[in-house]
C-alpha cells in the first residue's frame, strides 16, 4: 500500500524554509542524543537554498553531523553545476561551517568509477540516514531518477544495497551520482521539499491512478507518510 503525502502548505517560501529546517533541525538532535551523530542527505537546485540559509543558523551540536548529497551531477566542485559547491556555499556556513561534509563527486575516468570511489569513500559513515530532504523537477524525478534514466528500476529498487549508483539520462544534461531508493527509505525523516503550483500539479499528477513518475516510487514504498513541503 503506497504512503500517503503529507501536505505541510506554508504562505511564502521563507516561512516554508524556517519550518523545515526546525524540523531537520530536530530530527538531527534526536539521532545526536541517541547514537552520538547524525547524518543528513540534502539536495541541490535553486529550490534548497532558503532552506540551506535557515538550517545554517540551527543551535546543534554541528560537529557530530555529516552531511552528504542525495546526488550529484558528474562535475568537479567549483563548477556552476555542482550541488557540493551549493552546499558549501549556502548550507556550510554560520553554524552550520562546524558540520563534517561528505561529497559524492570523485574525478574519475568514468561516473561508474566515480560510483565505486563515492561508495567506498562514504561506506565510513553512519548509516542509516537520520534526515533525507529530496527535491523534485517539473518531470516527475527526484534524487537523480530521471524517467529516461538507463536501469532506472535498479536505482528504484527498494531492495538494493548500493550506496552511490551512476546515473545516464539525455533529460539530466551530464551523467550524474545519486543515493539509490533504498538508501534513502532508510531515513528516519524523508521530505519532499517544492514550491510553485507547477510543480505542486507535477506531484499530484505522480501520485494519481496511473501516474508512473519516478517520484511515486517515494510514496509506494515508504512505509509511513511523506511530510510534502510546499509554498507557492
Amino acid at each position: 500500500m503506497s504512503a500517503r503525502p503529507d501536505w505541510h502548505v506554508f504562505p511564502s517560501p521563507e516561512a516554508l524554509a524556517g519550518a523545515l529546517a526546525g524540523a531537520v533541525a530536530a530530527a538531527l538532535a534526536g539521532a545526536i542524543a541517541r547514537r552520538g551523530q547524525a547524518l543528513l542527505a540534502v539536495s541541490g537546485g535553486t529550490t534548497p537554498q532558503r532552506f540551506f540559509h535557515a538550517l545554517s543558523r540551527q543551535a546543534l551540536e554541528w560537529p557530530k553531523v555529516t552531511v552528504t548529497l542525495v546526488d550529484e551531477r558528474f562535475v568537479p566542485e567549483g563548477t556552476p553545476r555542482s550541488n557540493a559547491t551549493l552546499v558549501r556555499n549556502h548550507l556550510l556556513t554560520n553554524r552550520a561551517a562546524a558540520a563534517r561534509f561528505a561529497p559524492l563527486y570523485r574525478p574519475a575516468a568514468t561516473v561508474e568509477a566515480a560510483a565505486q570511489e563515492a561508495s567506498a569513500g562514504l561506506a565510513g559513515l553512519p548509516w542509516p540516514l537520520d534526515v533525507a530532504i529530496l527535491g523534485m523537477g517539473a518531470d516527475g524525478h527526484t534524487a537523480s531518477f530521471f524517467p529516461d534514466a538507463r536501469g532506472l528500476d535498479a536505482l528504484l529498487d527498494p531492495g538494493g544495497d548500493a550506496l552511490v549508483l551512476p546515473v545516464h539520462a539525455r533529460s539530466a544534461g551530464e551523467p550524474r551520482l545519486t543515493l539509490p531508493l533504498a538508501r534513502l527509505l532508510e531515513a528516519g525523516l524523508l521530505a519532499l521539499h517544492i514550491e510553485g503550483k507547477e510543480k505542486r500539479a507535477a506531484l499530484k499528477a505522480a501520485l494519481s491512478p496511473g501516474g508512473d513518475r519516478p517520484v511515486g516510487a517515494v510514496f509506494d514504498h515508504a512505509d509511513k507518510p511523506v511530510p510534502v513541503y510546499w509554498a507557492e
